[in-house]
């Protein structure tokens, strides 16, 4: 391995398994780590696994963050130039029942993460953070410069926690850290836990859908290529001290489609590409979730020239083609 060398956190995962496919095809050499836990069929982690092998640029270390001998060892064994730290235990209702877990992975493997970057000359470290930190905000679009003071679930809690850890040892370490706030990603070997998967999935074996507040919600679906492109142009792009960071080179981003879609409108479209009606389970708000999320991403546009490229219409039909071919429906 080179001295130019990624560490892939979560690289079994959905956005994990992208970005250290577009990494590796860059010709990057690219570590992935991941502890390939249960929280969802660990089949679909290995299939993704089994494509980022056929590079010899990726290797993989099946580990847990939360195991500090380990990972200081692995930080000080490649000493890796960026870090994209996605590994994280996911979703919100998960939170509510398991919230050990959420400490465990969330934040005693994010610490053990800064502590590899800080003692081991990391040039950046790029982390996942989540459209969750807004919160009930009621103004629109989500602005990176709204306070997020008020978690309404323990994932989000968690997710705040990161940005300010983070933002610690930037300022103390001067380690360039970059924050993206992640909106509803979806698309080919998404995650079976998140709206679009479960609703396919329902849909073609003819259950229920559960529309929670009898569907009238808005989410800023976010197609993955749209997400693989912004990671991509961030690796190098590492932040300087400013004014604005509190003189810490610190970076949080809104990504995201800038286009809340109604849930009816999702599901409409699952229906159209899947050739089949929904039966649709109406039911009220779920504790800890929110009715709409909208991302201002202006400022991933000034700094990297984004724009989200993929319609909710194109990135459902590039879904429902990848979810028909891998469980051949």
């Amino acid at each position: 391995m080179s001295d130019k060398t990624i560490l892939v956190t979560g690289a079994a995962g959905f956005i994990g398994f992208h970005i250290a496919h577009q990494l590796a095809a860059e010709g990057r050499d690219v570590v992935g780590l991941d502890n390939l836990n249960s929280h969802y069929d660990p089949a679909l982690k290995l299939a993704r696994l089994e494509i980022l092998r056929a590079n010899s640029r990726f290797s993989f270390l099946q580990a847990d963050l939360a195991d500090r001998p380990l990972v200081a060892s692995l930080f000080a064994k490649h000493r890796f130039a960026v870090v994209v730290h996605l590994a994280a235990q996911a979703g919100v209702r998960h939170s509510i029942d398991h919230p050990h877990a959420y400490v465990d992975s969330n934040l005693e493997g994010f610490v053990n993460v800064l502590e590899g970057c800080r003692h081991n000359k990391c040039r950046h470290l790029i982390y996942a953070s989540s459209s969750s930190v807004y919160g009930n905000n009621t103004k629109l679009p989500f602005s990176v410069d709204d306070k997020t003071d008020h978690p309404i679930s323990l994932y989000a809690a968690t997710k705040k926690a990161n940005e300010l850890m983070a933002h610690s040892y930037s300022h103390l370490y001067r380690l360039p850290v970059t924050g993206l706030r992640f909106f509803t990603i979806y698309g080919p070997w998404g995650r079976p836990d998140m709206a679009v998967f479960l609703f396919a999935r329902a849909i073609v074996e003819g259950k229920p859908i559960r529309l929670f507040n009898h569907g009238k919600m808005r989410r800023d679906f976010t197609y993955i290529d749209d997400v693989t492109r912004v990671v991509s142009r961030l690796v190098d792009r590492i932040p300087v001290a400013d004014e604005g960071a509190g003189h810490a080179p610190a970076r949080l981003y809104n990504v995201g489609n800038h286009r809340p879609e109604e849930l009816m409108h999702l599901v409409a479209l699952l229906e159209k590409e899947l050739g089949r009606t929904a039966v649709k389970a109406m039911l009220p708000m779920q504790p800890g979730d929110v009715t709409e999320t909208f991302a201002d991403v202006g400022d991933l546009t000034r700094d990297i020239g984004f724009r989200p490229e993929t319609s909710i219409e194109d990135g459902i039909r590039g879904f429902v083609a990848w979810y028909r071919g891998h469980y051949k429906v």
